[in-house]
């Protein structure tokens, strides 16, 4: 008889931290039938499955394969994919460990605004940075 190995205990990411996660209640998994050629089957099962990440609005479809498992990994790597999910994910990144004074600060800091002003001409003249004193 074979030798069982035991299963061996250690972190997820060795030596590196989680950001963040994404957990089910994140998300909204919507199922369906799929439609399509499979005769009676496709009528009464619902294996096709929609995922919608609810912060971003990011959505992933899949109906492809008959098994609803299949289709909800398609679908969670078709949110994952989305730009809306990726645009979410980065500012998430940005903004980790950061306390929301140190963001109003960043946000609002002088290089990151846009000045427009009205010369005496009427014209509009745009501004970033710092504003220079007329005097």
């Amino acid at each position: 008889m074979a030798k069982k190995s035991r299963p061996v205990s250690r972190p997820i990411n060795e030596g590196k931290e989680l950001l963040l996660s994404v957990m089910r209640d994140d998300l909204e998994i919507q199922t369906f039938h799929a439609g399509g050629p499979g005769g009676q089957h496709q009528n009464k099962s619902d294996t096709g499955v929609r995922i919608i990440h609810r912060a971003s609005g990011a959505r992933g479809e899949s109906r492809e394969d008959r098994s609803q498992t299949v289709n909800k990994k398609n679908a969670l790597r078709r949110m994952t994919e989305d730009p809306r999910f990726q645009t979410w994910l980065n500012r998430e990144i940005f903004y980790h460990d950061k306390s929301p004074e140190q963001r109003i600060k960043e946000d609002m800091s002088l290089d990151n605004l846009r000045f427009e002003t009205v010369d005496e001409s009427g014209a509009w003249r745009v501004t970033s940075g710092l504003l220079m004193k007329e005097e």
